[in-house]
């Protein structure tokens, strides 16, 4: 049997290599003893599925993607272009958008992860009244808020379009929702999450890398490099195999109290190693999934 290969992301400048981002993991999934190809992130975000594609060799196998985030309904248009071509992923559309979306992911999450709900907004759709936003807030009763969308959030810019100190206040609430919506512009990924606030104990976030429902691997997020905590991963692992999803990975810190939380959940093949890791620990793992 063929083993899986691995899409990378290929240079936009330089079509024939892999992104510069990713080209230290590319050479180590090759060592690793797996096929890699190319493709084109830039004509796929454009709609150009098959072109995208165009260096993926007709009926090589199946493949895990790694690169840039992609939106789910993209990744839908890459799942069928590749099986146009005798070729498919092992994930496929529906369990990247459950791992990628934090509404796909939260139910299995829910007793680990702070507290959350959340409202579909199109990229670029008007806001709804500020009341919306408070009756939205009204299910996690009073108290400070995170302010962010179906994947990421903009905690760089933390109390002007992140953190809501009171989620009560409607008019604060609806400054930062409406900046962060302004921020995100096209980038807004399906809607607007509010999460509970949670405080985190300083020293780093846990990134833990699962594939068929083991912990495979376990790093620094790629903001805070070269802290590396150990949470205790038995409750975390009950909830990754209840999400049913093949590549994974779960990020966690320490609340103030002592307990480990899940701080954020996503699909393995967008998620950033950090910079001192080439990933051929992972790769080697998911060879042999």
């Amino acid at each position: 049997m063929t083993p899986p290969g691995f899409l990378f992301c290929s240079d936009p400048l330089r079509p024939h290599r892999p992104d510069p981002q990713f080209g230290q993991e590319s050479s180590a999934a090759r060592r690793a003893g797996a096929q890699t190809a190319l493709v084109d992130h830039d004509a796929l975000l454009a709609g150009d599925a098959q072109g995208a594609v165009g260096r993926v060799r007709r009926d090589s196998g199946a493949y895990w993607y790694r690169g840039w985030m992609v939106p789910p309904a993209r990744y839908t248009e890459l799942e069928r272009a590749l099986a146009a071509r005798g070729c498919a992923l092992l994930t496929d559309a529906a369990a990247y958008r459950t791992a990628h979306e934090l509404p796909g992911w939260y139910e299995a999450f829910t007793e680990l992860t702070p507290r959350s709900v959340w409202r579909p907004l199109a990229a670029g759709a008007a806001l709804p009244d500020p009341s919306a936003w408070s009756e939205l807030a009204g299910e996690l009763g009073p108290g400070p808020g995170i302010v962010k969308d179906f994947v990421k959030s903009r905690k760089h810019e933390w109390l002007e379009a992140c953190f809501v100190p009171e989620l009560g206040d409607t008019g604060r609430l609806a400054r930062v929702v409406g900046r962060f919506v302004e921020l995100q512009g096209d980038f807004l990924a399906g809607g607007v999450v509010l999460r509970a606030y949670e405080p985190f104990v300083r020293g780093g976030e846990a990134r833990v890398w699962w594939v068929d429902g083991e912990p495979v691997l376990v790093t620094a997020h790629p903001d805070t490099p070269g802290q590396v905590p150990a949470p205790g991963l038995d409750a975390v692992g009950e909830a990754v195999r209840a999400l049913g999803c093949r590549w994974v990975t779960t990020d966690l810190a320490l609340r103030e109290d002592g307990v480990w939380r899940v701080v954020e959940v996503g699909d393995g093949q967008v998620s950033g190693l950090p910079a001192d890791d080439d990933g051929h620990r992972l790769f080697t793992s998911l060879l042999g999934a």
